[in-house]
């Protein structure tokens, strides 16, 4: 993996754009100045602070940052003028704390879905769920119009195994109505002692009432890459979700599938199926394994080091073996990244329905009081410019979310001419009926999981044709 600024020289080090920021807000005089100014402000009323010292510090930038830095005065008297309001009149005492906390929570609350203050509590959830290990239900949302939305159910948690679906919309935790909560109190409350029940009330399409789920809670351990043989040669990776071991993980997995076959790989389903998404660079790896080469997603924002390049190094780990790819609705953020990447660079075919569409770039900050702030900072375009902000991966062919019945296609009413009276023999018919027979574990999986199915059954035809192709 390459990572590169845009439009900058490749060998140019990359500088963290969590350090960035804290330099921005630490080092330079004129926000120094800003913040006493506000200090003042809150503490002091209108107490007086040198203008001549500020005019001095503002004449030493260009206009344009002075446009940037100018504080808007009159908006912040109001804001301390509220503070204020609050710690005289409210009906219960509130503390400097509380109150300046709400207010973050405020400004961040007003920006976009995925910007929020995490408190100290808060951060270490975060950082937990990005190692694979936590306490909770496995469950992956976030907010839409107050309430909370499914992304997606993790594989092999509580959650899936109570069948809470991508797209649900969770509308109470036991008796606390979700509308008014912050997404992270609505995760506390679901995040508890391994063992203990929840119920979630969830509103879902198709359904006249909302249903009641109980759930227990359990300790999540996150086994991010799954792999086994659909059918000899034929190869089935399942991608859950996005970790930073994630990459290593899938390295070792390909090595053991290549291992375990004597025929070679003939063909690879990647499954991102209801993958919630995770840390970038996971998704670059994965990316990467399948890539010898070429861009796999750039970043966009308005500062300057968040303008990032990512690209493949060789090898291809499957070297160039056929590829397709499996997304849906609950695809999100990094598996959209990986799906991108490979359509653009036509190494896979995309198969599945349209994804979650979750296209921004969110980086930590952390504080001087052990929290941080999680804010978006870029947007994430793939290698050929596409922004998959509210747009999502249009997958190459279009499944429809079907579920299957078999259909008996055998029986007294059905006539061949092996069933014929006089019909001459095949030399080679039981020779042919051995060849063709299906192991146990590879049956019915048609209507286990159409649309896996429908992967397998285009690897094979890639295949075929890849064969005859050489043969020629």
């Amino acid at each position: 993996m390459e990572v590169t600024y845009k439009n900058k020289c490749r060998s140019c080090p990359i500088k963290s754009i969590a350090k960035r920021s804290k330099e921005q807000i630490i080092n330079p005089k004129n926000r120094f100045a800003n913040l006493l100014i506000f200090v003042a402000l809150i503490f002091g009323g209108d107490a007086a602070i040198g203008a001549d010292t500020i005019k001095t510090e503002l004449r030493t930038q260009s206009e344009e940052d002075q446009k940037e830095d100018i504080i808007p005065l009159e908006d912040i008297r109001i804001l301390v003028e509220v503070f204020h309001k609050i710690k005289k009149d409210y009906i219960e005492p509130i503390s400097d704390k509380d109150l300046l906390e709400n207010a973050v929570r405020g400004m961040l609350a007003g920006l976009d879905p995925h910007s929020s203050y995490l408190d100290a509590e808060g951060y270490v959830s975060l950082q937990q769920g990005t190692t694979g290990e936590f306490g909770g239900l496995g469950i992956e949302v976030g907010t839409e119009d107050g309430f909370l939305k499914v992304i997606a159910p993790i594989d092999d948690t509580p959650a899936q195994r109570a069948g809470v679906q991508a797209g649900d919309v969770i509308v109470r935790l036991d008796d606390t109505p979700v509308k008014g909560l912050s997404l992270n109190e609505a995760v506390k409350i679901m995040r508890g002692k391994a063992g203990t029940p929840i119920t979630l009330s969830i509103i879902r399409d198709g359904e006249n009432k909302p249903l009641e789920i109980q759930i227990v809670r359990a300790v999540i351990k996150i086994q991010s890459v799954k792999a086994r043989f659909l059918e000899p040669g034929f190869a089935y990776i399942r991608v859950s979700a996005f970790q930073s071991r994630t990459g290593t993980a899938l390295e070792k997995k390909i090595a053991d599938l290549k291992n375990k076959t004597t025929t070679g790989l003939k063909g690879v389903i990647l499954d991102m199926r209801n993958n919630p998404g995770g840390v970038l660079g996971a998704a670059v790896a994965v990316s990467d394994a399948f890539l010898n080469e070429g861009l796999i997603v750039y970043t966009d924002g308005r500062a300057q080091d968040a303008e990032l390049e990512f690209n493949a190094k060789p090898p291809d780990l499957i070297a160039g073996t056929p590829l397709v790819v499996l997304i849906n609705e609950g695809s999100a953020s990094a598996s959209e990244i990986v799906a991108g990447a490979l359509q653009d660079q036509k190494r896979a075919i995309i198969m599945g329905r349209r994804s979650f569409g979750k296209g921004s770039v969110q980086t930590i900050l952390p504080m001087n009081n052990d929290a941080a702030l999680k804010l978006t900072t870029a947007r994430y375009y793939t290698p050929s410019g596409r922004s998959i902000q509210a747009e999502g991966i249009v997958p190459d062919i279009l499944i429809d979310k079907l579920k299957l019945s078999p259909i008996a296609i055998s029986g007294p009413n059905i006539i061949k001419e092996k069933n014929l009276t006089g019909h001459l023999e095949n030399e080679a018919e039981h020779s042919a009926e051995t060849n063709t027979a299906k192991p146990k574990e590879y049956k019915n999986l048609a209507a286990s999981d159409f649309e896996l199915y429908e992967a397998l059954n285009l690897l094979k035809g890639m295949d075929i044709l890849q064969v005859r192709s050489s043969g020629d």
